[in-house]
Order: C-alpha cells, then sequence, then structure tokens
C-alpha cells in the first residue's frame, strides 16, 4: 500500500481543472491504447484473444466513450493527462498554423500547455509518476510540471529511450533501456517497449501511478483480424496481465479510433481541398492545415479525416463554408466559431473553416502534397473525424454506485479516465 501519512497531509486530494482527484491508494496505470477502434477489441473478445482485457470488462468497467475532436493523437492525449477538452489546454492537433508568422508547427513545440497537467499534480503532491510514450513527440507535453519545475517525475518516450538524462527525463539511458534494443518506429515492438519499461518501472518502485501511451502503428497498417493485428493484441493484453498481477488498478482508453479510408481498388479515397478552393478562389486565397501532420508519415501520409482552412484573402468566410459543405465526402463545415463552441477548441487555434470528412473519406490540400509514397503500397487507414470518435473505456476493478451511475447515465470522454482510476473506485478499495 501506499503511503497513508503522503496523503493525510495532503488531505488525499488535488484539483487540477477543476475536477478533484484522490492521491492514490493503490497503484494505478492509465493506457492510452493508441488507435484501439472499438472494432477491434470486440473481434478479440469473440475470438478469445484478449483474456486480460476480457476480465477488465467483466470485472469493471467497459463502456464507449468519445474523444477530444479532432480525433487525433495530440489533443487526446494532452486531453487525457488534463482530464480536459482542448478548450482548456491549447492542444487541438498535431500541427497548426500560427496566423502571427505564417508558420506551420507542431503544435508541442508552439509553447507551454494552457493548463496544468494530472501527472504533474500527483508529482507534485508526493507521489511517484512515470510517464512512458511510444513517440518522442508527446514526451515533451506530457512531461510538463512533472520532470523538473517542482515535479520529481519521469517522462521518457521508446523512441529516444536511449538519450535520457536524469535532468531531462528524470531517468538516465541506460535504466530507461534496461539492455532492451531501441524499437524501429514503425514496429508493434514501440508500443510493446512502453508497456514492458512501465512494468519495470512499477515493479521496481519507481512510479505509483503511470501513464503509458502507445502508438498506432499496428491500426494504421492492419485491420482487426490481420494476422499481423492479432499478434499485437495478444502482446498487449499479456502485458496487461502483467500488470494487473502486479497489483495495479488499469484504466484503459484509445486517443482515435481507425477507419479504412481506400477506395475497393485499394487506392486512397483522397479529397484535395486546396485544389477545390484554388479552383474556386484562386491560388493563394486559402490554405489548408492538415493537423494530422506529424514526423509519422508513414502511418498516414499527413492524410485524416478534419481540416482547418484559413482564409487570407477578402474572402467571405460564411461563403467558403457553404462552397465546402456542398462537397460530397463532406459531413461538417463550421465556422471558427461554431467549431469552437460545439467541440470544446481552443480559439486561437482553431481556422476560420473547419472541416470534418465523412466516413471512408481522407482530406488533403493538394494532389501530389502527400508523401503518399510512404504508405508502402498498403491501404489508407486514418482517423480524425467523428467516425473515429468513438473509443473503449476500461476499468478493472469494480466502481461505487456513484461511478456506476455516471457510466450508465453520462457521456463519457477519454479524459474521463483518471477520474473513474482514482476516484470511481474508492469505496470498493477502503
Amino acid at each position: 500500500m501506499l503511503n497513508k501519512a503522503r496523503a493525510k497531509l495532503s488531505n488525499d486530494l488535488i484539483y487540477i481543472n477543476d475536477r478533484g482527484y484522490h492521491l492514490p491508494n493503490k497503484r494505478a496505470v492509465v493506457i492510452c491504447y493508441d488507435g484501439m477502434d472499438p472494432s477491434y477489441l470486440a473481434d478479440a473478445t469473440t475470438r478469445g484473444l484478449s483474456p486480460n482485457l476480457s476480465a477488465m470488462a467483466q470485472q469493471g468497467l467497459y463502456a464507449s466513450a468519445h474523444s477530444a475532436m479532432p480525433s487525433f493523437t495530440n489533443p487526446n492525449n494532452v486531453s487525457i493527462v488534463c482530464g480536459a477538452p482542448p478548450r482548456v489546454h491549447g492542444i487541438s492537433g498535431n500541427y497548426w498554423y500560427d496566423r502571427a508568422t505564417g508558420e506551420e508547427v507542431m503544435m508541442t513545440d508552439a509553447g507551454p500547455l494552457g493548463a496544468p497537467t494530472i501527472l504533474a499534480g500527483l508529482s507534485k503532491a508526493g507521489v511517484k509518476v512515470a510517464a512512458v510514450t511510444a513517440k518522442d513527440k508527446l514526451r515533451k507535453a506530457l512531461a510538463v510540471g512533472l520532470v523538473g519545475d517542482g515535479g520529481r517525475g519521469i517522462a521518457f518516450s521508446a523512441e529516444k529511450a536511449s538519450a535520457c538524462t536524469l535532468a531531462e527525463h528524470g531517468i538516465a539511458g541506460e535504466e530507461a533501456q534496461a539492455g532492451e534494443p531501441v524499437p524501429d518506429q514503425y514496429s508493434p515492438e514501440l508500443s510493446l517497449f512502453v508497456l514492458d519499461a512501465g512494468l519495470r518501472l512499477l515493479s521496481s518502485g519507481r512510479a505509483e501511478v503511470l501513464y503509458l501511451s502507445l502508438s498506432d502503428f499496428v491500426q494504421h497498417a492492419h485491420a482487426p483480424g490481420a494476422p499481423d493485428s492479432d499478434a499485437f493484441i495478444r502482446a498487449v493484453d499479456r502485458r496487461v496481465g502483467a500488470l494487473l498481477d502486479a497489483g495495479a488498478m488499469v484504466g484503459i482508453v484509445a486517443d482515435h479510433g481507425m477507419t479504412d479510408l481506400s477506395l475497393v481498388d485499394g487506392s486512397p479515397n483522397i479529397l484535395y481541398l486546396g485544389d477545390r478552393l484554388d479552383a474556386r478562389y484562386g491560388a493563394g486565397q486559402t490554405r489548408v492545415i492538415c493537423p494530422i501532420t506529424d514526423p509519422f508519415v508513414r502511418h498516414h501520409g499527413a492524410l485524416g479525416g478534419f481540416v482547418r482552412i484559413h482564409v487570407l484573402g477578402d474572402l467571405d468566410h460564411a461563403e467558403v463554408r457553404d462552397f465546402l459543405s456542398r462537397i460530397p465526402g463532406v459531413e461538417l463545415a463550421l465556422l471558427r466559431e461554431d467549431m469552437c463552441r460545439r467541440f470544446d477548441q481552443p480559439m486561437e487555434r482553431e481556422g476560420d473553416v473547419a472541416v470534418i470528412a465523412g466516413k471512408g473519406v481522407a482530406l488533403g490540400t493538394h494532389d501530389g502534397a502527400h508523401a503518399l509514397a510512404e504508405l508502402a503500397g498498403a491501404r489508407l487507414r486514418s482517423h480524425g473525424s467523428l467516425a473515429e470518435r468513438n473509443v473503449p473505456f476500461l476499468v478493472s476493478h469494480p466502481l461505487t454506485a456513484a461511478y456506476r451511475r455516471k457510466a450508465a447515465t453520462e457521456q463519457l470522454h477519454n479524459y474521463d479516465i483518471f477520474d473513474f482510476v482514482l476516484n470511481g473506485t474508492r469505496e470498493t478499495e477502503a
């Protein structure tokens, strides 16, 4: 059991972004199972591939939750660790257009988060906290306040485990790597490294609360039922079982689902909005930003189901919205204010018009501008739209009556998972 005196000194409660979280009286692990569309879990359950995930659903909770929008990696991982939507913390994509400079930048490199994280709050309250991510692009955001600035936690990525330092990551590279080879970024081993590292930190006493964020490489490349998909689900399930055997309470959510965005012949089903807008209004009048863009282009070729349109000329924004909304394959085109109000987005990073694709459609900028060769002949499978918003939500232990009621009557979001793991089992663990 954890140090009860420490919890008492902290009144056993911290407040982060207007939510109260109990300090843990049991070791706790939250896993962001990147790209885990509900169809994978349903298929695995039917065929008995994931006994530990199935046991979690039977003994604790399985529910369907919404991801934050757009259904991309960065906004959802940050939402999960903040317990709040992008409107609160400011990360609303992987990539954005800075109106002031005219530059396109990675959003997690654009400055500090606009809100504190649960991880940092727990660390500053004396809890041993660690975050391990597959991709280093997330590590800096998740480490804010956790490592340094009063935080005494650990934060590192599988991608760059060998380069860890005590000052920047809270752990040396030798311990983070633990004699294991650093996995290729385009491999299932990148995610399995994260889970194995988390188990080592938990078993050694280096962490009492863990946040483990996986990669969606397998789901981008393989549909449910494919041999590689089956092998990955089995491998993850075994590691989840090891975490449960180590005495941890485990919560699992996804940052987004996954949809096949290819035509019958296997070619990508892409709607190039930049070309459509240039043909309508002239070149240079608008700029299409694909906020799924990140260093892992082989996953998706910078193509997903959501884009932002910035109007650079003197065009009427509502007319641009109406034009886009009439294009087959577009599900929603929303003005900036409507997008922010409807989907809890930060105004300062939203486009003049936001466009959400229909299911099975990828939105791009211009024909020839996307790294389609990086797909290496695979079908385009990606995310970003409302079709990938539904995600699994699992908690390993029985819930209190209040949280069972909440799960049954309210729309859950993936960023509710820390609330359920730290607060939702409190009476049953007392």
